[in-house]
């Protein structure tokens, strides 16, 4: 098994490739559409879609994301009939993807920020990802498998498509409304007719 230091070079090198040459295969930010969504009690996923808007308010603003260590992850990604994720931004620290193996899921710092292109070129904050790779958190959190605010995380097995190491994932709609609920991997409100698509 590769260390968690390989993995995350990995994932520099696939983060520091331009947005646009970036192929869906390769992103860890995107997951799988048959992963299981696991729906809380509807007071969980308000809480947490609460305690996610309140802490992204400022991301609303993409370049204040950009200023945050926030950095292009993928290029638009949409389903084939099930709407789209949109662009995902993935925090960094020199040069690396901290969030996403440091054990921790905080509601208001988000491992990943979710944005929909505009038909003017801006982009709209629409959600935000938690992720943790599986065998970093099954280490340090061996009582079981992770939760935001109460709300369990989906696991992506390994092999997967993005050839990465098996992660947890949990999407949250907090600034778009999803009809299939707060935490679906795909939004129907959401779409990549402005931007470029994986």
């Amino acid at each position: 098994m590769k260390s968690i230091s390989s993995h995350s070079r990995r994932l520099l090198k696939v983060m520091t490739t331009s947005v646009l040459a970036l192929p869906l295969s390769t992103a860890l930010f995107c997951v799988a559409s048959s992963a299981q969504t696991v729906m809380p009690s509807q007071s969980g996923t308000d809480s947490l879609a609460q305690q996610v808007r309140a802490g992204t308010a400022r991301f609303r603003y993409i370049s204040t994301a950009f200023r945050e260590g926030y950095a292009a992850a993928t290029s638009c990604v949409s389903g084939p009939d099930t709407g789209a994720m949109g662009v995902h931004l993935v925090h960094m620290n020199n040069g690396q993807p901290d969030r996403v193996a440091d054990g921790k899921l905080i509601p208001g710092e988000p491992e990943a920020l979710i944005y929909e292109p505009q038909a003017d070129g801006s982009m709209r904050l629409v959600g935000v990802e938690f992720i943790e790779i599986a065998s970093n958190w099954n280490s340090r959190n061996p009582q079981g498998p992770p939760s935001v605010a109460g709300n369990l995380m989906n696991l992506v097995g390994e092999p997967n498509r993005y050839g990465l190491p098996a992660f947890y994932e949990l999407h949250v709609w907090a600034w778009e409304n999803n009809p299939r609920g707060f935490f679906a991997d795909w939004n129907t409100q959401v779409t990549c007719e402005h931007g470029r698509e994986d």
